[in-house]
């Protein structure tokens, strides 16, 4: 193939949801060990800078809907319900991530407040979750579906962004314990073909707290 494709590693992906207390994870993430061997999961950041630096959002992105396993916590809309997404990776880079917000960049109202968690994720301040989400995130992919967002693949809405982006272990706490991938991932220049959903710009995690979360 002139492309190397996630073929073996979705194996494993579709493996590790029944594998005892993994059966609870929400987000997956897997790359080939071969595109860099050094690489390890214990090294948060780098781990997800690997992936983003190759995730192809059109294909990549394999959702597991209307699950009845998902008792980890509380972000479905019932309880021990929910639903999971494998993220898979391999092959070359395909971007180079932004490092730092180019100049040029910006965010409608109401998403004023924003700051770079790590390369190419950033935080996006948005204000508390409400009936008007899909509007909000229509708003969104209005402003920048024809924009160049290459280097930025990841975007996370969230309550506070200076606390999302203070940390590695706050992003991960915020952006993956208040969502729930079925309902709360979105994309610039989504789709949905015979019934696989992707997006042809950066995908959004809407993290914000939702009122059916438990009490913190």
């Amino acid at each position: 193939m002139k492309e190397r494709k996630p073929q073996e590693i979705l194996t494993i992906a579709n493996h590790i949801p029944g594998s005892n207390q993994l059966s609870l994870a929400k987000y997956l993430f897997i790359c080939a060990q071969e595109d860099n061997p050094n690489l390890h999961t214990h090294d948060i950041e780098k781990f997800i800078i690997h992936i983003l630096e190759r995730i192809d959002p059109t294909r990549d992105l394999h959702f597991y809907t209307n699950t009845t396993i998902d008792t980890l916590d509380y972000t479905g809309s019932d309880l021990n319900a929910g639903s999971k997404v494998a993220i898979a990776a391999a092959g070359d880079k395909r971007r180079e991530l932004w490092r730092e917000v180019p100049a040029n960049f910006s965010l409608p109202r109401p998403f004023t407040n924003y700051k770079m968690v790590m390369p190419g994720v950033l935080a996006v301040a948005a204000p508390a979750y409400n009936k008007q989400a899909e509007a909000e995130i229509s708003i969104l992919n209005d402003y920048l579906k024809d924009a160049n967002l290459e280097g930025l693949p990841l975007m996370v809405l969230c309550d506070d962004a200076g606390f999302t982006a203070a940390s590695i272990n706050n992003f991960v706490w915020v952006t993956f314990t208040r969502s729930n991938p079925s309902h709360d991932m979105h994309g610039i220049n989504s789709f949905t073909w015979h019934k696989h959903w992707g997006c042809n710009g950066p995908i959004i995690i809407d993290a914000r707290i939702k009122p059916h979360h438990a009490p913190r």
